[in-house]
């Protein structure tokens, strides 16, 4: 029986480690926060995940799964960790954000200390470029022959709230440093996924999830484009949008607030970091997707200055949905989030209502049973459980659950 190691037990790491466990394979999830750790042991989750909590719970009764801070030999490696953009560092010639991949480099550190000959590696976090090659440049570089591991890169592709069936049912794509690399990875995935396998090279299967991505980014962009200029024309938005898709080969998509997620607001910025300025239309749909927040901002603050204006006292305002998109509570990255916290520094008397965030940080949260008092509802996520609200004069829906 295989032994597999998990680093990094987040929305990926978690769900992956559960279902190979299941599978029958015994594995060691890792992990730096003891809290997810604790709480993994006694078969919880920290998250919220549809299915995941059974699986883990059967995973870790049956003795499958174990999590822990401290990384043992194993045969197979998963690295499963975040990759950010630096906050503050900036790319001197473009200047926009700089990937981060500092989680990767110290997950294969640790790796490293463990590592025997035919082990494989898998970088499942989403990452920039050659960064694989230099992952293997500095295991070589620590004395172990290129020959004696195999290392690929096979990016995760599943959807928030879906993540257990399609872990399982989407296709993957696996590069590997060398073919005897990608062979085994290949194999390795083909041992308990039920989706198509796709060979390539490292380069290819990192550049592919990127594009993926930013794919995605510019048909947003596109949507909270039009948003934005039928709001000047007076012209309502989802009618147009609606009318438009009429057409067979037209599909434009809903626009909203923003853009978030570890994906879609972050990985468009690996291309433009190695792009030496020539990715213009892939960092303008990332700047107008940022500037769609902004926008949102704007009016909110808008319509509240107007409010106090008209009635002599500041509104009472409830941002419906905080996270970075309808029903999960997933909340990285999220343009509601940002927008919540910014009207919250200038503006008094401004709460949250997010069915799944029943708690966050020191935000001040409001339940339905006092919804009587707020003025202004600014409907910021599409949650299927906002569907049931119907929309009051002053109120602002952003996400067209209406």
């Amino acid at each position: 029986m295989k032994n597999i190691t998990v680093l990094g037990l987040g929305y990926i790491g978690l769900p992956t480690a559960a279902i190979l466990a299941n599978k029958g394979f015994k594995v060691l999830g890792i992990d730096i926060d003891e809290k997810i750790i604790h709480t993994i042991n006694q078969g919880k989750i920290h998250i919220v995940e549809p299915n995941l909590e059974k699986l883990v719970y059967k995973a870790v009764k049956n003795n499958n799964l174990i999590a822990s801070l401290n990384i043992k030999k194993s045969d197979v490696f998963i690295v499963a960790v975040p990759t950010p953009f630096h906050s503050k560092k900036l790319n001197k010639k473009t200047n926009t954000p700089k990937p981060n991949i500092d989680y990767v480099i110290n997950a294969i550190e640790k790796i490293i200390t463990v590592l025997e000959p035919g082990n494989l590696i898998l970088i499942e976090s989403t990452i920039p470029v050659g960064t694989t090659e230099i992952v293997a440049k500095l295991i070589k570089s620590r004395g172990v022959p290129v020959e004696n591991f195999f290392l690929a890169h096979s990016p995760e592709r599943v959807l928030p709230g879906n993540i257990i069936y399609e872990l399982i049912n989407n296709d993957r794509i696996v590069g590997g440093i060398d073919s005897k690399s990608t062979k085994q990875a290949a194999r390795f995935y083909n041992s308990f996924i039920l989706g198509n396998v796709y060979r390539t090279e490292s380069r290819t299967a990192e550049m592919a999830k990127l594009t993926e991505n930013a794919f995605r980014d510019l048909n947003i962009a596109f949507a909270n484009e039009i948003s934005m200029l039928c709001n000047e024309l007076k012209i309502n938005a989802l009618d147009l949008i609606n009318l438009a898709n009429k057409h067979p080969r037209v599909n434009i998509l809903q626009p909203g607030c923003g853009v978030g997620g570890h994906c879609i607001a972050v990985d468009p910025w690996f291309i433009v970091d190695k792009s030496n300025g020539k990715a213009k239309l892939i960092q303008q749909a990332r700047k107008t997707n940022i500037s769609k927040t902004n926008w949102v901002l704007q009016k909110i603050r808008e319509a509240i200055k107007i409010f106090t204006k008209n009635h002599r006292r500041n509104p009472y305002v409830a941002i419906m949905g905080i996270t970075f998109k309808p029903d999960v509570d997933d909340l990285r990255e999220s343009p509601a989030l940002n927008i919540y916290k910014k009207l919250r520094s200038k503006f008094k008397n401004i709460y949250a209502h997010d069915p799944y965030v029943p708690n966050y940080e020191n935000f001040e949260f409001i339940h339905e049973k006092d919804f009587k008092k707020i003025d202004i509802f600014i409907y910021l996520v599409a949650h299927k459980h906002f569907k049931e609200y119907s929309l009051r004069e002053g109120d602002l829906d952003f996400c067209g659950i209406s």
